[in-house]
C-alpha cells in the first residue's frame, strides 16, 4: 500500500506541473546502479544537460524539452504504461518480467547481462533436469516459470526480493535464478552458473499514446541517440599509402561512400582518410599494412550522422 501511495503522490505532482508547462518528454531512468550510470552517460553524449544527485527524484533538462524521473528499475515499466512517464530506460529482463503494455522503441546495447540458474559449486550438475522437484530462489518468478515450463520441469519457485545468492547457504533452496554480469557475486557465495535462461540489455520504451508534440520530441531524441551509437561503432582512419597501392587499400576501407585521398609532399605518396567499423578493425588494419600502408592513425568518432 505504501508503494501505491507513493506512486499516486508522485503522479499527482507530475500532473500539477503539466498544467502550467508546455509539453515535454518525461523520461524515467533508474535512480542508481550501472543502468543508471549508462543511461545518464547516453543522454550526456546526446548533448542533453540536466542535474543528477542521490536525493533527486526529478530533474528538468536545461537545453531540451525533457524532464528526467529517477525511479526504481522495476517501477519504470508501470510508470510508462500509466503515462506518468512518456519514456523509460529499463533492462529487458525487468520489462518482460512485469509484462507491462508499452512499446519497445530501441535496444540500446549497454548494461548487458543474463538471467541464469546457479547451484552450489560442489554439485555434479549435468543438465536442467537437476531442478525437477527442487526449490529455486529468484526475483524473476515469471521468467523462471516460463523457462521451466519450456523444459517441462516442475520445480518450486520461491520469490524473494534481494540477496538471492544466499538462499542455498541457508537451506531455503537448492538453486537460484538471478542476474549475472561477471559472475563474481555467484563465485563469492559458493555458486556456479549452469544455465542461461534469458539475455538482457537496456531498452528504450514508450507509452503507447504519445501526443503528436511528444512524438516529434521523441524523433529528435532518437536522432541524437542514433548519431551517438553510430559513432561508437566506427573509427576514423588516417594513413599514408604509396600511390601504386591506393586502389588495393581503398578496396579494404571503402568508407561511408568513398575515402578521401590527398597527395603528400613526398612524391608518390598520398594520405587516405576513411571510416572503419570497429568490428572489422584488426583484420582490416593488418590487411592495410600488408598492402603497404604506413603511419596509420585510428581516431574515435564523437558523433556520426548517417
Amino acid at each position: 500500500m505504501k508503494k501505491a501511495c507513493y506512486k499516486s503522490t508522485f503522479a499527482a505532482k507530475i500532473s500539477i506541473n503539466s498544467m502550467t508547462e508546455k509539453e515535454i518528454l518525461r523520461i524515467a531512468i533508474q535512480k542508481s546502479g550501472r543502468l543508471s550510470e549508462d543511461s545518464i552517460a547516453l543522454f550526456k553524449e546526446c548533448g542533453i544537460k540536466f542535474d543528477v544527485g542521490k536525493s533527486k527524484l526529478m530533474s528538468p533538462a536545461r537545453n531540451f524539452d525533457a524532464e528526467f524521473l529517477f525511479l526504481r528499475d522495476d517501477d519504470i515499466p508501470g510508470y510508462v504504461e500509466d503515462g506518468v512517464a512518456d519514456l523509460g530506460i529499463v533492462g529487458k529482463n525487468v520489462l518482460v518480467e512485469y509484462g507491462k503494455d508499452v512499446s519497445v522503441i530501441k535496444e540500446l546495447g549497454f548494461s548487458k547481462c543474463r538471467l541464469s540458474l546457479a547451484v552450489p559449486r560442489e554439485i555434479d550438475y549435468q543438465d536442467a533436469t537437476y531442478f525437477e522437484g527442487k526449490n529455486i530462489a529468484t526475483s524473476y518468478p515469471n521468467l523462471l516459470g516460463q523457462y521451466l515450463q519450456s523444459k517441462n520441469i516442475k520445480a518450486h519457485i520461491h520469490e524473494i526480493s534481494g540477496s538471492v545468492e544466499i538462499a542455498p547457504g541457508i537451506g531455503l533452496a537448492e538453486g537460484v535464478c538471478d542476474i549475472v554480469s561477471s559472475g563474481g557475486t555467484l563465485l563469492s557465495n559458493g555458486l556456479k552458473e549452469v544455465e542461461v535462461i534469458f539475455k538482457s540489455e537496456a531498452v528504450l520504451v514508450s507509452n503507447k499514446k504519445l501526443s503528436a508534440a511528444k512524438e516529434e520530441l521523441l524523433a529528435k531524441l532518437l536522432f541524437r541517440i542514433n548519431a551517438v551509437q553510430a559513432a561508437q561503432a566506427y573509427k576514423y582512419i588516417l594513413l599514408n599509402a604509396p600511390n601504386d597501392k591506393l586502389e588495393e587499400i581503398i578496396n579494404i576501407i571503402p568508407g561511408m561512400k568513398s575515402p578521401t585521398v590527398m597527395p603528400l609532399a613526398k612524391e608518390g605518396w598520398s594520405s587516405v582518410h576513411s571510416v572503419l567499423k570497429e568490428s572489422d578493425f584488426w583484420e582490416n588494419i593488418e590487411a592495410m599494412r600488408k598492402a603497404g600502408a604506413e603511419g596509420i592513425l585510428v581516431i574515435p568518432i564523437e558523433k556520426m550522422i548517417l
